[in-house]
């Protein structure tokens, strides 16, 4: 996948087959765009496009009060739209000044001038321009002017899937990992680096890798602990993972998160690690001492292994 932060160095795309959204997750109703964006590009001897946005127009257009977390990192968007079979992405910077552009404006300057733009897969509710004014039957008026095509993706095609970015988001801050997860196709991930914490998991017999996310624009999950698959060292394991402020032992001022990797004792302090979360098993609980804690962590064990086994 060919990747173009500039319009200027865009190169000449055969026949532009393209869609424009912001794609936060990649989910399985976006995954189906692009499929059929794939599919109508090969048509004309054509090159799918998608045209995207970073940061994101919320981040911009309300900078103080826009509260988003992104279910994806730029990379692992970028990663899973190259693994969709998408041959172009355009990540255009956002801008106050861009996103005061009409929806004309856009059509003519951008999808027309730049791109010559042969096809657009436009969802039904698809708006965009100053004041949201452009839609999917503006499009079809002005498409006469400029001589491409627009391809609807029609309501019951979307709403069947029944899926947004908004409602994985919600499903993720709440714990129901298992329900974003259904709705984005894969586990949801996050990435980071391993730093060095309390070594106080050590002491209990339960090791803890403590992980820096490597982005702060990224979702966190609700407060609790979670089966994981963990990417560590060119190999997955299976884990568990805590999420909280471990009243137990040290009430934590911070958030942390932390993983016991299961049979796996290497030192891995600096490494990045990728964690993939496949169930919540429990809320964050605060024990009567040390052994209580120890006992419950056992437990855990036991529970979580059986449930990573039917992933790996």
């Amino acid at each position: 996948m060919k990747i173009f932060n500039d319009f200027s160095l865009i190169a000449n795309i055969p026949n532009p087959v393209l869609t424009i959204g912001t794609f936060d997750g990649v989910h399985i109703g976006h995954q189906k765009i692009i499929k059929q964006l794939n599919e109508e590009a090969e048509k004309i001897g054509g090159e799918s496009v998608l045209f995207t946005f970073f940061p994101h127009p919320r981040m911009v257009l309300s900078p103080e009060n826009h509260g988003l977390k992104l279910i994806q990192s730029q990379e692992e968007k970028l990663e899973k739209l190259s693994q969709m079979g998408l041959q172009n992405c355009i990540v255009y910077p956002f801008t106050v000044e861009f996103s005061q552009l009409t929806a004309f404006e856009f059509v003519r300057d951008f999808l027309v001038k730049q791109l010559n733009v042969k096809k657009l897969v436009i969802g039904y509710d698809h708006q965009f321009g100053k004041n949201r004014e452009g839609s999917i039957s503006y499009l079809k008026t002005v498409s006469k002017e400029f001589n491409f095509d627009v391809i609807e993706i029609p309501a019951q095609e979307i709403d069947e899937v029944n899926v947004s970015s908004t409602k994985i988001r919600d499903a993720i801050l709440k714990g129901e990992i298992e329900l974003a997860n259904e709705f984005l196709g894969v586990p949801f991930q996050l990435s980071g680096k391993v730093v060095k914490g309390k070594a106080l998991g050590r002491t209990i017999g339960y090791p803890t890798a403590n992980i820096e996310m490597n982005s702060d624009l990224k979702l966190t999950p609700a407060k609790g602990v979670y089966a994981i698959k963990v990417f560590v060292k060119g190999k997955w394991y299976g884990g568990m993972l805590n999420i909280g402020f471990r009243p137990t032992i040290s009430e934590e001022s911070n958030q942390t998160i932390e993983v016991h990797i299961f049979d796996f004792a290497d030192n891995i302090y600096g490494e990045n690690v990728t964690v993939q979360f496949l169930s919540k098993w429990r809320d964050e609980m605060k024990f009567n001492g040390v052994e209580e804690l120890k006992n419950q962590l056992k437990k855990d064990e036991e529970i979580i292994r059986h449930i990573v086994a039917n992933f790996i």
